[in-house]
């Protein structure tokens, strides 16, 4: 984790607090990211927002008008005083300089971008961290990961099929997973990435 630690400083102290620091091409495409990963729900009444970084998501769900309790978290100091300092006056945000363990209480975990990044062991570092996510909520997680299905590799990321990471959710996790491959984040651009929600409990559609 050291080495990724001091990826993304160097990109901090690059690239100042500004979305390329958590390795976003722009807030556009950050902003649709986002949109899709809060389409679990309609109402995210506490959310637990797993590699936070400069706790864009925040900003994006209070430019909403969202009212939901919010806890950051994020092992790049950088990043948490940063966050600390831009929602310091903010009274439901709270963000925190640690992954582990994760608190508990919370309706939602949500996670962008933390799997992006090739590392020794990406496939046990992707089912422990959704299973801790999946203990620590209340009622179910979102995220996202990079697609199998794309026309391009860049070396230095990680690309998992979609199709493992649903049974996974689904035979491991023991949840109810929903998985979102039918997205793009431009206009003319293409579908690399996948987003999965697994709840804790079913979805119901019959007449109540």
């Amino acid at each position: 984790m050291s080495k990724l630690i001091t990826h993304y400083q160097n990109l901090y102290h690059q690239y100042g607090p500004g979305p390329e620091a958590v390795q976003y091409s722009n807030f556009e495409s950050q902003n649709a990211r986002f949109e899709i990963l809060t389409q679990i729900d309609n109402e995210l009444n506490s959310i637990l927002d797993i590699g936070c970084g400069l706790a864009d998501l925040w900003a994006f769900i209070r430019s909403k008008g969202d009212k939901s309790l919010y806890l950051g978290l994020d092992i790049v100091p950088e990043f948490i005083k940063f966050a600390n300092e831009r929602f310091d006056d903010d009274s439901k945000a709270q963000l925190v300089s640690s992954l582990d363990p994760l608190p508990l209480g919370y309706d939602y975990a949500i996670l962008s971008g933390v799997f992006n990044n090739k590392i020794d062991n990406n496939w046990e570092f992707m089912t422990d961290t959704l299973k801790s996510m999946f203990k620590a909520c209340n009622k179910g997680i979102s995220f996202n990961a990079m697609s199998l299905y794309v026309d391009y590799f860049d070396p230095d990321l990680f690309y998992v099929d979609p199709a493992k990471v649903l049974d996974f959710c689904k035979k491991d996790l023991g949840g109810y997973p929903v998985l979102r491959h039918d997205y793009i984040l431009s206009k003319d651009g293409f579908p690399f990435e996948f987003v999965i929600y697994v709840y804790k409990s079913p979805n119901f559609f019959g007449d109540l």
